[in-house]
């Protein structure tokens, strides 16, 4: 399937009503098991910065420990630290719209924009829409959902592979434009370089 192009910058006009659910539960072994959603980046910690790219959802839930973010619900994935998909199954429980865009709290560099492409490119008689890189890879913590089928496909997986409980589903890929020099939104901060990069970056734009 040929990918869809999304927009890079700004925002959606008039986005479908939808929830959002973000995943920061997880054990951060590649940062020392440093707190990384809190990590600051442009002077806000990462789960902040994605959780304003979604701030047109009629609910942001937070999988992960509770901080100071008014208006974000918060819910813990069981055991703590298990995974993204028991994050995924405590978020959904949470989850009351039709549709869910799920992200990930290391992504600084995800806007409003990209939220809205990824919910326009959401097939009617489809399941959902998830962002690829320039390489074609899906990114499967950068996606919209319908959330009955999230719900159906979870209902029925025994497994801890994201990718083995989206792929199946037949998301329609979207590949936003990056201009040169840009750093993409599929950009994470896994490791202390990446932190580095991206505060690099936040301070050149701001």
């Amino acid at each position: 399937m040929r990918p869809r192009s999304g927009t890079g910058d700004g925002e959606a006009a008039c986005p479908p009503p939808y929830d959002a659910v973000i995943l920061a539960g997880g054990r951060a072994e590649r940062l020392g098991g440093a707190d990384k959603p809190g990590a600051l980046v442009g002077g806000l910690p990462l789960v902040e910065r994605v959780a304003a790219a979604v701030r047109d959802a009629r609910a942001v839930v937070v999988v992960g420990p509770t901080r100071d973010m008014p208006g974000v619900l918060f819910t813990r994935e069981d055991p703590p630290g298990g995974g993204p998909v028991p994050a995924l199954r405590a978020g959904l429980a949470v989850v009351t719209s039709p549709l869910v865009v799920l992200l990930a709290a290391d992504l600084p560099f995800v806007v409003a924009g990209h939220v809205g492409a990824l919910l326009a490119a959401v097939p009617g008689d489809g399941a959902g829409a998830v962002l690829v890189d320039d390489e074609g890879r899906e990114q499967w913590l950068t996606g919209a959902w319908r959330t009955a089928a999230l719900r159906d496909a979870l209902g029925a997986y025994a497994g801890r592979s994201l990718r083995g409980v989206l792929g199946p589903l037949g998301p329609v890929p979207v590949r936003p434009p990056v201009a040169p020099g840009e750093i993409p939104p599929w950009f994470d901060c896994d490791t202390d370089d990446d932190l580095r990069a991206a505060r690099e970056r936040a301070g050149e734009r701001g």
